[in-house]
């Protein structure tokens, strides 16, 4: 049946579809950034200019599927159908079918050169892992599926209004906030790079062996085997095999130290790294809460390369709606403004991200909020609220995107995987 629609020229019309099949369509749609009432009117078009139906379709369980179509194309489609000797039902699922196989999904974007991204801040306690991590698990899901992802001009609403809905009793989002959109599919490794194993004992691997290899051996230039042998698979039903960890180890304590005896020691992590760089996309790094020569390693890794565009490399500082975060963002900043001075380098700041934010905590928060949202260079790119599901997820020794992929927090880490991609 179809009836003329009210808000356009178009006319509505609802027929069935198998559930597989109309989530095919809103994938592929969603892959190829075009609506669904296109892609099936395409469809409709390309049936309707075959010869003879095409392969039968399995539609069993088809449930009831509307769309908009230019007017008359349905009463075509319905007579061309007649002729054919197939029903309705099956011929819609021929011409979303024909669509699919003619429009394929397009291949993952992949960067020319691996994008090094350095979570950091001197202040212990902002949560830098929960972002590292995060933005890593946003970065490496199936592009294959849809997941709920906050869009850009709610994000920009809630830092104008300095709320991010922070009642941690509610950890449903607005609907009219978020979109299903495809994940990025790409090769992701989280390393490790501070010494009390944050990331890697949340992410439920162990700490690597004192008296065995480890990141801090090959900065060093002590190498005891290959790095590749030291890396960890993460969840791979949920990121299919794309997400690794570098797990850290303990000696890491030391790194400063050894560090102070290696000729030209601010290239020591990149001299470490650069070996695995083919492998993946995005190379993430948890920095730990220290100024020292370790720092100094990790932001000369995140410099913008040769051939590298601005902002695709850099420094990603997280913070929180208080004072004292202030004051560490200021030490940090400066030593990066001392590294890019002494050794004329260009180290991009990819944003900003207030972590732990609950406007309920009144004028100390929303205030502070403000200052960060006014420094606008580097500008806040994620807003992340104080919520249970993270400090679930830590608990379980989980990905918090697999442990609650439709929660609030998981929402907005994808979101800022956005905006700094």
């Amino acid at each position: 049946m179809s009836m003329p629609a009210t808000s356009s020229d178009r006319a509505k019309v609802v027929s069935k579809l198998p559930g597989w099949l109309r989530q095919s369509l809103k994938v592929r749609t969603a892959q190829l950034g075009i609506e669904i009432q296109t892609a099936v009117e395409q469809g409709i078009d390309a049936w309707c200019d075959l010869a003879s139906a095409t392969a039968s379709v399995d539609t069993a369980g088809a449930e009831s599927f509307s769309t908009f179509l230019p007017p008359g194309q349905w009463e075509e489609f319905r007579s061309i159908a007649e002729d054919r000797r197939v029903s309705l039902i099956q011929g819609l699922a021929q011409s979303v079918q024909l669509w699919l196989d003619t429009n394929p999904a397009p291949d993952v974007q992949r960067p020319d050169v691996t994008r090094r991204i350095v979570v950091c801040n001197q202040k212990g306690g902002v949560g830098k892992t929960a972002i590292t991590a995060g933005v890593g698990e946003a970065l490496s899901e199936d592009p294959n599926r849809l997941f709920p992802v906050r869009v850009a001009k709610a994000l920009a609403a809630a830092l104008r209004a300095g709320d991010a809905q922070a009642d941690a009793s509610d950890t449903d989002t607005d609907p009219l906030d978020i979109e299903k959109l495809p994940g990025h599919g790409l090769r992701v490794l989280l390393v490790d790079f501070d010494p009390q194993c944050h990331l890697t004992n949340q992410l439920g691997a162990a700490p690597l062996a004192m008296n065995g290899d480890s990141l801090t051996n090959h900065m060093a230039g002590e190498p005891k085997g290959d790095l590749r042998d030291l890396l960890v698979s993460v969840d791979d039903e949920h990121f299919g095999g794309r997400l690794h960890l570098l797990p850290a180890c303990h000696d890491a304590f030391l790194l400063d130290v050894r560090l102070s005896a290696v000729r030209a020691r601010e290239a020591a992590l990149e001299r470490a790294l650069m070996p695995l760089e083919a492998d993946y996309d995005v190379i993430i790094v948890d920095c730990p809460p220290s100024l020292g020569l370790s720092m100094d390693a990790a932001a000369y890794y995140g410099r913008r390369r040769d051939g590298e565009g601005p902002g695709q490399s850099g420094a990603l500082i997280v913070v929180q709606a208080e004072d004292s975060s202030a004051d560490a963002y200021d030490l940090l900043t400066n030593q990066i403004e001392d590294l890019r001075n002494d050794l004329a380098l260009d180290i991009d700041y990819l944003g900003i991200v207030v972590n732990l934010y609950d406007g309920r905590r009144g004028y100390i928060a929303t205030s502070s909020l403000q200052g960060w949202i006014d420094i606008k260079d580097p500008r806040v790119v994620g807003l992340i609220t104080d919520l249970k599901e993270q400090k679930e997820a830590v608990r379980m020794k989980q990905p918090l995107l697999s442990y609650a992929p439709a929660s609030q927090q998981a929402v907005a880490m994808r979101a800022l995987a956005r905006e700094i991609s």
